[in-house]
C-alpha cells in the first residue's frame, strides 16, 4: 500500500471518486491527508438506568440482547461549544461525511495540536474502502483540573489514505451509505457577513458559512 498525496487526492475529489459532504474548504487540505471538522454532536455515556428492579448501574454489554441507550445525545445549535470535564470521556462526530472507494482505504489520526491540548484522540481506526458516512470519534480529557473547551468546526483529527494494491469488494455494515447520527447535517443555513478568519468562523459557530466562502478550488485573498 502507497499513501496518496495532495495532488492525487485533489484529482479523486474533482471525479467524485473521493467525495465529502459538506464539500472541503481550502483549510483541511494538507500534503498527504484531509482535516476533518468536529460536528455539533456529542455522545456523552451515562452511568445508570432506571429497570424494573430500581436504579442500576449501567453496563455495557454488546452481547446482550436488548441493549439499553448507552448515551445522552447533546446537540449543539450554532455559537455554542461543549466543555469537557477533567477525565470525561465522550464520543464526537465528525461534521463531513467522507465516502471512500473500493481500490482505497484510508485512516484516521489526531492532530498533534489536538493533542497538546491534553485531549486524547488516539489512532483511532480504520475507514473501510467503499465506506460512505459520518466518523464518530472517542475523546478523552486526558488532565486532572482543566476544562478543555471543544469548537463545533475546529479541526481536530485527519484522514489518511492509502492505495490498496487491488480493489477491495466492498462489504456493507450497518453504518455504510448512511449517517451514524439521524439528523447530523442541519439543513437550515446560516446567516451572517462574510468573514475571511477560520478562527473566527468557528468561535462565532459559522461553520457552514466558513464553508460556502473557502471553497475548494476557488481563489482567495
Amino acid at each position: 500500500m502507497a499513501i496518496i498525496t495532495k495532488q492525487q487526492i485533489l484529482e479523486r475529489i474533482k471525479t467524485g471518486n473521493i467525495s465529502f459532504s459538506p464539500e472541503l474548504d481550502v483549510f483541511q487540505i494538507q500534503r498527504h491527508a484531509i482535516d476533518m471538522r468536529l460536528g455539533f454532536t456529542f455522545l456523552v455515556p451515562k452511568q445508570w438506568h432506571l429497570t424494573n428492579n430500581g436504579r442500576e448501574a449501567l453496563s455495557i454489554d454488546h452481547f446482550q440482547k436488548d441493549n439499553p441507550n448507552y448515551f445522552d445525545v447533546v446537540e449543539l445549535e450554532q455559537g455554542q461549544t461543549f466543555d469537557l470535564l477533567p477525565g470525561e470521556y465522550v464520543l464526537v462526530s465528525t461534521f463531513e461525511s467522507v465516502k471512500v472507494p473500493n481500490d482505497l482505504m484510508a485512516v484516521l489520526y489526531p492532530r498533534s495540536s489536538t493533542n497538546r491540548r491534553g485531549l486524547s484522540v488516539d489512532l483511532t481506526g480504520i475507514i473501510d474502502s467503499g465506506y460512505e458516512g459520518q466518523l464518530v470519534i472517542p475523546v478523552r480529557n486526558n488532565t486532572h483540573s482543566q476544562v478543555i473547551k471543544l469548537y463545533p468546526g475546529e479541526r481536530f483529527c485527519q484522514i489518511v489514505f492509502d492505495q490498496l494494491d487491488q480493489p477491495a469488494e466492498n462489504e456493507k455494515s450497518r453504518y455504510h451509505q448512511k449517517d451514524i447520527i439521524d439528523g447530523f447535517i442541519r439543513k437550515n443555513p446560516l446567516g451572517g457577513k462574510k468573514d475571511d478568519s477560520e478562527q473566527k468562523f468557528i468561535k462565532e459557530g459559522r461553520i457552514r458559512e466558513l464553508k460556502q466562502e473557502y471553497r475548494l478550488g476557488e481563489t482567495h485573498d
